[in-house]
């Protein structure tokens, strides 16, 4: 199946669970495919939500944006768009990059109720530490020429998730890279989404307005979706149940900057998970499921 974003782009999504269930769409991180959250959303449907696992624009089996636009703009109204298709408000959980894009689409909304049920916030906020999108930066820029095969992708998932156990099955990266006709296995996403500046402003920045950081570059870049003072705005109008996951060894989201966020969202809850970095769905796929399975069956029954 597939929901119609922002301008008409295609965004590809999997669903699971009772049709007439509330819905829960899963909004995966920045380099990710639909296929990041292993077991979350079985385990969902499971608990009575109709869930949605949705690939992100130029990401996975998603249209690439035509005009390359891969603003924070465009991924919170893609949000936007999803919420309508549905037949009441979902709840959405986020991680990284599809959490900053429903905390927005919810935190500028006119009527947020209408947009969002609850929220889940997995291993984001408003602050992000420069040393974790920095390593993640240059995880995915450094292969945009591709790998022979797939134990070279696996190499570099390893290296940069040393925590993580290597797959002996490799099959399983096939849902994040592509075999193009050269031969070689490409990510799964479109390399204009990290052709631009990418990580924390350098030198070549130029101005700052209302906080938001941007470089010389002509059009958006990747800047436009660290802008801390338009989240932290977002955040603070929040009235919603809200859950933030954080993975306990993130290099991303720092436990100060989690705080933070809870004292912006005074209602919020904090989980940690041990044993997860930043991908932590992925890392901890037991305990991040308890979590949101708990946080959404108290949602329901109130």
């Amino acid at each position: 199946m597939s929901f119609r974003g922002s301008g008409g782009i295609r965004l590809a999504a999997d669903a699971d669970g009772d049709e007439g269930a509330p819905p829960a769409v899963l909004l995966h991180g920045g380099g990710q495919t639909r296929h990041a959250w292993g077991t979350t959303a079985s385990v969902l449907a499971q608990s009575g939500w109709r869930t949605y696992t949705v690939d992100l624009r130029g990401h996975g089996d998603s249209d690439w944006a035509p005009d390359k636009d891969y603003s924070l703009d465009a991924f919170a109204e893609d949000v936007l768009e999803i919420g309508r298709a549905l037949d009441r408000p979902p709840v959405l959980v986020g991680a990284s990059l599809g959490g900053i894009s429903s905390l927005t689409a919810i935190g500028e909304s006119d009527e947020p109720d209408s947009v969002a049920r609850a929220l889940v916030l997995v291993d984001v906020g408003p602050k992000i530490e420069s040393e974790g999108v920095d390593r993640i930066a240059d995880f995915m820029t450094a292969h945009l020429d591709g790998f022979a095969d797939l134990d070279e992708v696996a190499d570099a998932v390893a290296a940069y998730n040393p925590h993580r156990p290597r797959p002996s099955d490799l099959n399983g990266l096939k849902k994040n890279v592509r075999l193009h006709d050269d031969g070689r296995w490409y990510w799964h996403w479109d390399p204009a989404f990290v052709s631009e500046p990418f990580g924390s402003p350098d030198e070549t920045r130029t101005d700052a307005i209302e906080g938001t950081e941007r470089w010389s570059n002509e059009g958006r870049t990747r800047a436009s979706v660290r802008d801390e003072t338009r989240l932290e705005r977002a955040a603070r109008r929040l009235t919603l149940p809200t859950l933030c996951v954080r993975g306990r060894q993130s290099d991303l989201l720092s436990v100060e900057a989690a705080q933070a966020l809870v004292e912006m969202v005074p209602h919020a809850r904090l989980v940690d998970v041990a044993g997860a970095g930043h991908m932590v769905a992925g890392d901890r796929n037991d305990l991040f499921n308890d979590a949101v399975v708990g946080f959404l069956d108290e949602l329901r029954t109130a």
